[in-house]
C-alpha cells in the first residue's frame, strides 16, 4: 500500500498476509471471472457453440486483465462485470463475440466467489494446522507442570499448564474439522441463467444435453453445483462460511483473553513475546502490555459481527434475488478471511514465543494450592471413618484463618494448621496429612489426557 493520501482499509496493508490480500485483490477477482468465461467457452466448444479458433483466442487472452481500461468503461456502464467482459471481448478478435453466451452476471460472479472462498480456505487451513502443531509441542512440554486453576477468576484446584493449553487446542481442532468439512462441501451456482432455470442453455444445446453440459462444466471448475438455484447460489452458504470463520475466531479470542489475564503481574504466569526494542507505553516505559493479544481480541470482536450480516443477506434475499447483499459482500467475505488470517499469524507468533514463568506458577500454587488440597484431606478422613460434616467444619475454620493470613501478605499457614489438628490425627497420621496437602500431586489424570489429545491431533493433521 503506497497511497497514503486517501483512505485505505487497514486490511489493505496492516492486517492479513500478502497472500490472502492477493486472493481478494481486484486483479485476482477478474482473473477468476475470466477463468469462468474460459471454462464456459471450453464446454460450449464441445457442443459446437464456440469455434476452435475462437476458443484458442479466448484462452490466449485469459490473463490479460487491464483494470484501468475496465474501470474507465465501468464509469460509463455502471456495471463492473459488463465492463470487464467488454475489455476481455475486445482483446479477442476472433472469440470475443462468443463470450458469456447464455450466461447472466451472477453465473460468473457467484461461481467466482466460491472459487475465491476455496482459495482462501487453502491458505487458512495450513496456518491453523501450523498453530495446532505449535500448541501440541507446548502441551507435551508442559503436561506435568502443575498450576492453580481458576474458576470465576478465583483460585480453584490444581491442574497442569499442558492441560490448560489442551483446552485451547481441543477447540481449535474442532474448528479445523469444521473448516475441512466446509471446504469439501462448498458448492457453486453453476451456469444456470437469470433465475436459475437453465432456460437459455436449453435453447442453445437442448434439454437433453443440459445435464451433461453442467457435469462437464462442474468438472472443469472442480466444484460441484447446487441442484436448485435462483439468480445466485443460496446465501446460507455464505452464512456457513462466515459462521465457521467466526467460530475459529471465538476459540482464538478466548486464548488471547486468558493470556491477557495471566500476563497481568498479580498472576504473571504466562506472557506473549516482547521484543528487545518494543515500546509498551508512550508514557510508562516499564509497561509490557499484551498488545498482540489485545489486537487479536479487537479483530475477533469485529469478526463476531459478520455472521449477522451473512444471516441478513440469506434471510432478505427476496424471491429469486435482490441486490441488497452485493455491496456488503464486497467487504464481508474478504475481511472475514483477512481477520482470520491475521488471528492465526498472531496467535502462532505468541505460541512460538510464549513466555512461561515457572516461578510464578509455583508461587501461585504454593499460595492457593493448599486450600484445594483440603478436599483430599476431607476424603481421606471420611474414608478412615470420620464424620464428614464435622471434618468439613474443622477444615473450613482452618481455611478461613489461613486465607486471612495470605491476604495480609503472610505465608500460608494452612498445612501447619491441618497437620497440627489433633482431631484429624485421630484418623490420619501427620505424615499422611502432609502428603495429602501437596497440591502439586492433586491433578488427576490431566497430564495423560493432555498428552493423549496432543497425540490424537498430530495423528489427524496432514503430514
Amino acid at each position: 500500500m503506497s497511497d497514503f493520501e486517501v483512505y485505505a482499509s487497514p486490511f489493505s496493508w496492516r492486517y492479513g498476509s500478502v497472500a490472502m490480500r492477493r486472493v481478494w485483490s481486484e486483479e485476482n477477482k477478474r482473473l477468476v471471472w475470466r477463468q469462468l468465461w474460459v471454462a464456459l467457452a471450453e464446454v460450449q466448444a464441445e457442443f459446437g457453440l464456440v469455434s476452435a479458433a475462437g476458443l484458442a483466442d479466448i484462452q490466449a487472452h485469459a490473463q490479460d486483465v487491464d483494470i484501468a481500461v475496465a474501470l474507465a468503461l465501468e464509469a460509463e456502464l455502471h456495471h463492473d462485470l459488463m465492463a470487464e467482459l467488454r475489455v476481455f471481448a475486445g482483446q479477442c478478435a476472433v472469440g470475443g463475440g462468443m463470450l458469456h453466451l447464455g450466461a447472466t452476471s451472477m453465473d460468473i460472479k457467484d461461481n467466482a466467489d466460491v472459487l475465491l472462498i476455496r482459495q482462501s480456505l487453502q491458505l487458512v487451513l495450513p496456518k491453523l494446522e501450523k498453530l495446532l502443531q505449535v500448541l501440541c509441542q507446548l502441551i507435551e512440554r508442559w503436561a506435568d507442570t502443575p498450576l492453580i486453576a481458576f474458576t470465576h477468576l478465583q483460585p480453584a484446584e490444581p491442574s497442569t499448564l499442558g492441560y490448560r493449553l489442551a483446552q485451547y487446542a481441543q477447540d481449535l481442532f474442532s474448528d479445523w474439522e469444521a473448516l475441512v468439512r466446509l471446504r469439501e462441501s462448498l458448492r457453486a451456482k453453476g451456469i444456470r441463467g437469470a433465475v436459475g432455470t437453465g432456460a437459455s442453455f436449453i435453447e442453445l444445446i437442448g434439454a437433453e444435453n443440459l445435464a451433461q453440459f453442467e457435469a462437464q462444466l462442474s468438472a472443469c471448475l472442480g466444484v460441484p453445483f447446487y441442484p436448485v438455484v435462483t439468480q445466485t447460489y443460496p446465501r446460507k452458504q455464505d452464512y456457513d462460511v462466515v459462521g465457521a470463520l467466526a467460530g475459529l475466531g471465538a476459540s482464538i479470542y478466548k486464548f488471547a483473553f486468558d493470556l491477557r489475564v495471566l500476563q497481568s503481574p498479580p498472576i504473571g504466569e504466562l506472557g506473549e513475546p516482547f521484543r528487545e526494542k518494543q515500546v509498551g507505553s508512550s508514557a510508562m516505559p516499564f509497561k509490557r502490555n499484551p498488545v498482540i493479544s489485545e489486537k487479536i481480541d479487537s479483530l475477533g470482536r469485529y469478526l463476531a459481527q459478520l455472521p449477522r450480516i451473512a444471516w441478513d443477506n440469506a434471510a432478505h434475499s427476496l424471491l429469486e434475488r435482490t441486490l441488497d447483499d452485493s455491496a456488503n459482500r464486497r467487504t464481508m467475505l474478504p475481511e472475514a478471511f483477512l481477520v482470520v488470517d491475521e488471528l492465526l499469524e498472531a496467535t502462532t507468533r505468541i505460541c512460538s514465543g510464549l513466555r512461561v514463568d515457572e516461578g510464578a506458577l509455583a508461587r501461585n500454587l504454593e499460595i492457593y494450592g493448599a486450600f484445594a488440597a483440603t478436599e483430599r484431606v476431607l476424603m481421606a478422613l471420611a474414608k478412615a471413618g470420620a464424620d464428614r460434616q464435622v471434618m468439613h467444619e474443622h477444615l473450613r475454620a482452618h481455611s478461613m484463618r489461613a486465607w486471612n493470613a495470605t491476604q495480609a501478605g503472610q505465608d500460608n499457614p494452612l498445612v501447619a494448621l491441618i497437620c497440627a489438628d489433633e482431631v484429624f490425627k485421630e484418623y490420619v497420621g501427620e505424615a499422611s496429612l502432609r502428603e495429602l496437602m501437596d497440591a502439586g500431586e492433586y491433578v488427576g489424570d490431566a497430564p495423560a489426557r493432555a498428552r493423549a489429545l496432543s497425540q490424537n491431533i498430530r495423528a489427524m493433521l496432514p503430514a
